[in-house]
């Protein structure tokens, strides 16, 4: 005879995911139907908001002989579990590292949506980690993998995302329990039974539905105020780069006018024949252009779609009030940079002006926008975008991107692999405030190492190593390692 043994099944989440509430939903469904069940939790690092692992052992108690008791595990072993439920991609991630997803017997359950951890949103380059890797190796690493965004499934059927994941590991059939017996468990729990039910057949149907076909990307839609851009593009310009250019025009119509997006492509004109000059200076020049400013915050901040976007994110009721604070500490550099140039670099320059002014910006302010009088307050700097073309802060920037764009054109002519780094030298400079004088530091040391690298077959490889060292340490000091090697 065979011996029995427990089903091993580990939950990985985060907190406010409902892991505790899945995980008490199992031990329910187990003792309910025959089972003896024990279930432990682990809690992780605070960088991943409380990211938890649950483990449950359930044995069938029919197995056991009288007056005996089965010898459960406290943790997974790697190897030995039957069913991994991820609820996030990067929970996912933290599983095939440990080791506890198996080809020869793991159902592997995972809601492929994003939560960045705090590494990928503080990195100073794109710290994000490759989302497709990840899903090949979960799908390799599996004996069944069931992968879909049940957030998103669990946001449209009103519900969290623990339901969801409960009714795909329903419709897996990876246990011996029926799907009346898994929504038994949902009621008897007797907390937001109707939400949970509706997400628990969401995630079910999902389950079962034969895997989607990849959508394959639209073309960035321009709407008849941008037509003439639109046939700009058509007509000036190559098609690989149609898509990358019709971006940014959307991008700079968007943050401040078609003017400014036309003016976007008369920049980009002279290197309409360069090929991948042109895609990644395109790309960098839109965000260079759509540079951090108090108007932008502000703008952003005061949108309806904004609004809505919380109101979703928490779950607003039809009666409940949502009262939105925003944390604002501007500083004297911020405010003179949103002013007309030569009142800006008075303000500046003048001691006497900037030491009155930075009593006042010394500590932050919490200003509700959710309030009228909060929310006309930042829409009243969001409708200064109509003098930006004045304000200082674009006076600088403008005569930086003139200064970047005038070498990435001159090295195309010569040294196309260098101009390509050089357009991409552009992802040091970004933000605003600490972020964006650091990044621009560094960008400006990059550039006076160009005269040395121009006439290096190896130059455009060298400087891409330079920019890949500035964005991997904050404190500069890899770039100051590997400057002075890389001008002698």
């Amino acid at each position: 005879m065979s011996t029995p043994r427990a089903i091993t099944i580990a939950l990985l989440a985060m907190g406010g995911e409902g892991g505790g509430v899945l995980s008490d939903w199992l031990v329910d469904l187990a003792e309910h139907n025959g089972f003896l069940a024990q279930a432990t939790s682990v809690p992780g690092v605070a960088q991943r908001t409380g990211a938890t692992v649950y483990y449950l052992e359930l044995f069938p108690r029919e197995s056991v002989p009288a007056g005996a008791q089965p010898v459960l595990a406290l943790g997974p072993v790697p190897g030995e579990l039957d069913v991994v439920i991820a609820s996030e991609l990067m929970e996912a991630g933290r599983a095939l590292q440990r080791g506890l997803v198996s080809p020869e017997r793991t159902t592997f359950i995972v809601s492929t949506h994003r939560v960045y951890s705090m590494t990928e949103r503080t990195a100073m380059g794109d710290g994000r980690v490759d989302a497709d890797k990840l899903l090949e190796g979960a799908q390799a690493a599996a004996a069944r993998f069931i992968g879909t965004d049940f957030s998103a499934l669990a946001e449209k059927s009103a519900g969290p995302i623990a339901p969801a994941l409960f009714g795909a590991l329903a419709a897996s059939g990876a246990l011996q329990f029926t799907r009346a017996q898994f929504e038994e468990a949902i009621r008897r729990g007797g907390v937001g039974v109707k939400a949970s039910l509706q997400a628990f057949a969401a995630g079910h149907d999902a389950a079962l539905a034969p895997p989607a076909p990849q959508p394959v990307p639209s073309a960035a839609p321009l709407g008849p105020r941008l037509q003439a851009l639109a046939q700009r593009i058509a007509a000036e310009f190559p098609s690989a780069a149609h898509d990358t250019l019709r971006h940014g025009v959307l991008r700079l119509a968007d943050y401040q006018d078609a003017g400014y997006a036309a003016r976007y492509l008369d920049l980009l004109r002279p290197l309409h024949d360069t090929g991948d000059v042109l895609l990644d200076t395109a790309r960098h020049l839109a965000l260079w252009m759509s540079y951090e400013d108090a108007i932008r915050v502000a703008d952003l901040k005061t949108r309806r779609t904004r609004f809505e976007r919380v109101a979703g994110e928490v779950r607003l009721g039809g009666t409940q009030l949502l009262q939105i604070n925003e944390f604002m500490h501007p500083r004297v550099e911020e405010i003179a940079d949103i002013l007309p140039e030569r009142l800006g670099r008075w303000l500046l320059g003048t001691g006497w002006a900037r030491g009155t002014l930075g009593r006042f910006t010394r500590s932050g302010r919490v200003i509700r926008t959710s309030s009228l009088r909060g929310y006309l307050q930042l829409y009243a700097i969001a409708s200064l975008r109509a003098l930006r073309p004045r304000s200082l802060r674009y006076a600088v920037e403008h005569e930086r991107i003139a200064a970047w764009l005038a070498e990435v054109r001159r090295l195309a002519t010569f040294h196309p692999a260098l101009a390509l780094e050089v357009a991409r030298s552009q992802r040091l400079v970004k933000g605003y405030g600490d972020t964006h004088a650091r990044g621009w530091r560094n960008f400006q040391r990059l550039m006076g190492a160009l005269p040395r690298l121009e006439d290096d077959p190896a130059g455009a490889q060298r400087l891409g190593e330079l920019a890949r060292a500035a964005l991997a340490d904050e404190s500069g000091q890899a770039l100051e390692r590997m400057l002075a090697p890389a001008l002698n």
